[in-house]
């Protein structure tokens, strides 16, 4: 069993020493731990520290490709490198990597293929009221729509199964910890979450700007992701609001012309026509849409084998490799002797 704690790393080099001496290197269960670094594009001394720190592996970025890209990249190195269990935590220290041994567990006992840790906002203590309103909230609009029971849906803090993380595709340019809670879910994943423990706050968060920029950021991923998956209902929602709100001109126009005065007012038929119009185009682009999206699920099905015979053609090569490179030690040795 192989657990690889995964760091996406951009600057991370004042902090970056605690998060690894916080990741214990022996877990009960676990035969090897090793940790990779993937460096998104710092301009610090963050791989320079990595290495003088004894980290395992260390995949880079040449510039600042954001969150989503970096977590993308590490899952696909440590499925490359054998991992059966990934990790993921930050790299400014605000997770607790002692808690890494609770946060796995599920997994190890086969119970669940993802496991979220629960930073229990409400007693966080540089969280402000304000923020942690904002996490209840969204955290509960995001297990409605994936139909989930996370607690804490966009903690970063969160393990995978190797199926799992095989089965993960990262799309959004902005995080990972939403799109990958609602596709679990859609995908009928078993997903657990433990309560973890928090460091002191490092710095200020890089991934968003203001409160304003993060909320209209999230919501812009929420409904992205449940399009993707739900596109019919989606647009059957907007059909039907946009021809509710033509039903009521055309009554209107109606009325009036019941009543021997709808001359005056061929301007409310025009304008509920036109909304009903757009309505029933709404209702065609979701039945699009929804065909779109069983294309979709075929390639992503499509997508998950092709990973999977990368994966294990990749492991004959290198096992070959080895094979060829041991079997060529022992015929220079066998020549050795022979000449002595």
């Amino acid at each position: 069993m192989k657990l690889i704690v995964q760091i996406p790393c951009y600057n991370e080099e004042a902090t970056l020493p605690q998060t690894l001496a916080d990741i214990p290197r022996e877990i009960p269960g676990v035969d090897e731990v090793e940790i990779l670094i993937v460096d998104d594009g710092s301009t610090d001394g963050t791989v320079l520290v990595a290495r003088e720190l004894g980290v395992d592996h260390i995949v880079r970025h040449k510039r600042n490709r954001g969150l989503a890209a970096t977590f993308r990249t590490g899952l696909d190195a440590c499925l490359r490198l054998g991992a059966d269990v990934i990790v993921n935590t930050d790299g400014d220290n605000q997770y607790a990597g002692r808690d890494i041994p609770k946060l796995i567990a599920p997994i190890l006992r086969g119970e669940a293929d993802m496991v979220v840790g629960d930073r229990q906002t409400w007693h966080v203590a540089h969280f402000s009221r304000g923020k942690r309103m904002l996490q209840a909230v969204g955290s509960y609009v995001v297990r409605k729509l994936s139909e989930t029971d996370v607690p804490d849906t966009v903690s970063g803090f969160r393990a995978f199964s190797r199926e799992a993380a095989l089965q993960t595709n990262i799309v959004s340019p902005f995080s990972y910890t939403i799109e990958t809670i609602i596709q679990a879910g859609k995908k009928r994943m078993a997903i657990a979450s433990v309560p973890i423990g928090t460091n002191g706050k490092t710095r200020n968060s890089r991934l968003f700007k203001s409160i304003p920029q993060f909320i209209g950021k999230s919501v812009g991923t929420i409904v992205r992701m449940y399009a993707m998956y739900h596109p019919l209902r989606v647009f059957f929602y907007i059909s039907m609001a946009l021809m509710l709100l033509g039903a009521v001109p055309i009554v209107r126009f109606l009325y009036f012309y019941f009543a021997g005065n709808g001359s005056g007012h061929v301007q409310s038929l025009v304008l509920g026509g036109a909304l009903l119009s757009m309505g029933f185009l709404a209702l065609m682009v979701g039945l699009v849409a929804d065909l779109i999206s069983f294309n979709r699920q075929l390639l992503e099905f499509i997508l998950e084998k092709t990973r999977r015979l990368a994966l294990q053609t990749e492991r004959w090569a290198n096992r070959e490799e080895q094979e060829c490179a041991f079997g060529c030690t022992l015929r220079q040795g066998d020549f050795d002797d022979h000449q002595s």
